[in-house]
């Protein structure tokens, strides 16, 4: 299977090996979505002008699932997938996002995981296409993992506060309220992971630097949607919550992912989730995407 994929296809399960430490994009499944509606700010003439980043219907393509960190036979996932999704997402009236969503599961058996191996869940943030299978009828879909939430994103939800882009109360966050462990910046939440609290996209977004040898892989979560956000930080995404926050919140990472041996994962980065951030000769950033293994073909692909 080939190793290089494409901004506008919805990604393989793609492994990446590193210092002795396996990643591993296990996908849910396929998200799309509106350019003019998802991303109001930026120009239409940027979608004009590159083709190449939309699929057949004109429409973003990404995908989502979570990042499975494995490290002498320990396993840590990195946010938890949409979950069960096949209707569009509609702000009055006007669909904004399309997805087909639901093969979590059934990719960490093709991988040969069960969900009790996994150690520990770590959030990037409580939305609903990070928390999608946290909970299955009330119960921890991963029986025997810690969830770790920093306390900056768990606070108005523990105030009982509502979100904008948080999955149900009754089947997320009031099971989660007495089974999480809340994080803050800094901190080691599992061997060789550490926190990065990076608010902005929510009240407390969380991004995760993972050592791997000499290298290590940053998980930025939702401060980028699209690589495009790289080049141009100040075009902001719907959901995002806190314009300055998400500006702050983008010039840390980058300043992360311009360090030597840095890799970052965009987990809605269409088929190119592993990559580096590169420095042109005018100056802008960009996104380089690094090559990994294929190991399965994308679970779900939303049709033209």
């Amino acid at each position: 299977m080939r190793d290089g994929g494409s901004a506008d296809e919805q990604s393989a399960v793609r492994v990446l090996q590193l210092g002795g430490v396996r990643f591993t994009y296990v996908v849910d499944g396929a998200l799309a979505m509106v350019p003019g509606a998802f991303f109001p700010a930026i120009p239409a003439a940027y979608w004009t002008e590159h083709p190449e980043v939309l699929d057949a219907k004109g429409r973003v393509t990404a995908s989502a699932g979570g990042l499975l960190v494995e490290r002498d036979g320990r396993s840590l996932l990195v946010d938890a997938g949409l979950g069960v999704a096949t209707d569009p997402v509609e702000i009055g009236g006007e669909p904004v996002a399309f997805s087909d969503s639901g093969a979590l599961p059934d990719t960490l058996t093709a991988l040969g995981h069960k969900p009790e191996d996994i150690e520990a869940v770590a959030f990037t943030h409580l939305h609903v296409d990070h928390t999608g299978w946290a909970f299955v009828d009330g119960r921890k879909f991963f029986p025997a993992a810690t969830y770790l939430v920093a306390a900056q994103e768990w606070a108005p939800h523990g105030r009982g506060e509502l979100i904008p882009g948080a999955p149900g109360r009754a089947e997320v966050i009031e099971p989660l309220a007495g089974t999480h462990q809340v994080i803050g910046d800094g901190d080691e939440v599992f061997p060789g992971v550490h926190a990065l609290v990076t608010p902005g996209h929510s009240p407390g977004h969380t991004s995760y630097v993972i050592e791997a040898g000499e290298q290590r892989v940053i998980a930025f979560g939702d401060v980028f949607h699209i690589p495009a956000q790289i080049t141009h930080p100040d075009w902001p995404s719907l959901p995002d919550v806190d314009a300055a926050g998400v500006l702050a919140a983008r010039r840390r990472i980058v300043e992360e992912l311009e360090r030597p041996g840095a890799i970052g994962f965009g987990i809605h980065f269409g088929d190119q989730a592993f990559g580096r951030v590169r420095r042109g000769t005018d100056g802008l950033l960009r996104w380089e995407p690094v090559e990994a293994e294929a190991v399965l073909p994308a679970p779900r692909v939303l049709g033209d």
